[in-house]
């Protein structure tokens, strides 16, 4: 779909100002606190996967949401195991480092600067110390939603079963027998599926169907974690089986198993922390942002952010973006590649971005309501239940190029790429806006690794 702008009209401009809440400290996130109210699922994303910003706000969005609405976790798009690791850390398990930095060091899965840079592991730290010392009882989790780690969680409950449940192994170890040939290189098993189309199904089924009879069996007298993710890397097996599998086709089947599975993740997680849980997701927007205002629902892709939407709507989804106009971001020039930091250019002319940038740097500093383009846009009650939305800031709901960066970038496809067509009243609950964004600091002793391919948008 082309995009539809008025070149940044004086009227729209104005309007753009009028909207604009300023974002100075923790506390300027006062008027967002209380557009989340009691809503259980709050979803977080990022333009970028490399900006320190996005992941700055987002920490400080998160603290509050923990510290005066009492969420119960944070569930990210990470690898399950990886992000148990963490979560071990942070809630002080026994036998878990006590600096939570030493397990970000050894996440290895390109990208690795994702999750191993300054600002998670400030954050990590900073949820550590209140887990330890406000909510010893009760400590805020930390969880992976993403599908990549087959071999990962295929030798995790492997070991599980081995130790636990040893009556179960042969189940996983016919799995495990199934994938070996395949060296953990998710590409061979993909080509392989073009000869033999059901790959490893059948072997994966069985021992997740053994896993979920045992947890439901289970579920009233044994709610450990032990045995909670050994259930979830079963889940995660069977999802990364059926993603592998369909990647090689192309198309959005691949990216709507992913997002399935990261909907599904997110809603055990809430059933295992009962009903009184709350949510907070961290993923990038094309993922949080709700895919029917985009062009993504026009290939028949849907998103995490519309499939909470869709499920849970009534005990309140709030849909958090993020943009900026310029800066720097780490990334790689190709998939698996070293990450660099490169320039981001000015955004399109036209786009959100672009819009916001005329607005917010068009009034003399003096006059700024928003200080160095740092800016909140909060989006009007009702504005997806068909009630009547004031019409002065139609700006909200015209389709417009809304900047994704992945981890794979190059600027120069900053003149054709990039951007996806967005309604962006319909796609978010609000939004936070950096004029100017800087590439974030990745751990030095953090691997390289290797990555897995993604659906488009490229590495989101």
């Amino acid at each position: 779909m082309a995009a539809t702008a008025d070149g940044g009209a004086p009227r729209t401009l104005d309007r753009i100002r009028a909207d604009a809440l300023p974002l100075t400290g923790a506390d300027s996130l006062d008027p967002l606190l209380d557009h989340i109210g009691d809503a259980r699922y709050v979803l977080v994303g990022e333009a970028s996967h490399g900006t320190t910003g996005f992941y700055r706000w987002r920490a400080l969005l998160t603290r509050r949401l923990i510290e005066e609405k009492g969420f119960s976790f944070v569930a990210v798009e990470g690898d399950w195991p990886d992000c148990q690791a963490l979560h071990c850390a942070v809630t002080a398990a026994p036998g878990a480092p006590s600096d939570p930095v030493e397990v970000l060091e050894n996440f290895d899965r390109w990208p690795t600067w994702m999750w191993a840079n300054a600002e998670v592991a400030t954050f990590s730290r900073w949820l550590r110390d209140y887990n330890t010392t406000v909510r010893p009882a009760q400590p805020v989790g930390f969880f992976g939603l993403d599908v990549y780690s087959l071999w990962e969680s295929l030798r995790a409950v492997l070991a599980h079963l081995q130790e636990h449940v040893p009556d179960q192994v042969e189940a996983a170890l016919e799995a495990y027998r199934c994938f070996e040939p395949y060296a953990a290189d998710p590409e061979s098993y993909a080509m392989a599926t073009r000869l033999v189309p059901s790959g490893c199904e059948r072997e994966v089924l069985s021992l997740l169907t053994r896993l979920r009879s045992r947890a439901g069996a289970g579920r009233t007298a044994d709610r450990s974690l032990a045995d909670f993710a050994a259930r979830q890397n079963a889940e995660v097996l069977a999802g990364a089986e059926r993603y592998y599998r369909s990647v090689i086709g192309g198309g959005s089947e691949a990216w709507n198993i992913r997002d399935n599975h990261m909907a599904d993740t997110l809603d055990r997680l809430m059933e295992h922390h009962g009903p009184e849980a709350k949510a907070v997701v961290w993923a990038h927007n094309t993922h949080v942002g709700d895919a029917r205002a985009t062009d993504m629902a026009d290939v028949g892709m849907v998103n995490l952010g519309q499939l909470v939407r869709e499920r849970h709507d009534a005990e309140g989804v709030i849909l958090v973006g993020f943009s900026s106009y310029q800066g720097s971001v780490i990334a790689a020039p190709h998939w698996a590649g070293p990450p660099r930091v490169m320039t981001v250019p000015p955004a399109r002319e036209g786009s959100i971005e672009h819009l916001l940038h005329l607005a917010l740097a068009d009034r003399p500093l003096t006059e700024r309501s928003v200080e160095d383009g740092r800016a909140l846009f909060l989006l009007p009650p009702g504005h997806r239940s068909g009630l009547p939305v004031d019409g002065g800031s139609e700006w909200l709901w015209r389709q417009l190029e809304h900047r994704a960066v992945g981890v794979v970038y190059d600027p120069r496809r900053e003149r054709w790429g990039n951007y996806v067509p967005t309604v962006l009243g319909e796609r978010y609950d609000a939004l936070l806006h950096l004029d100017h964004s800087e590439a974030l600091t990745p751990l030095p002793s953090a691997p390289v690794g290797e990555g897995e391919e993604a659906t488009w948008p490229s590495g989101v």
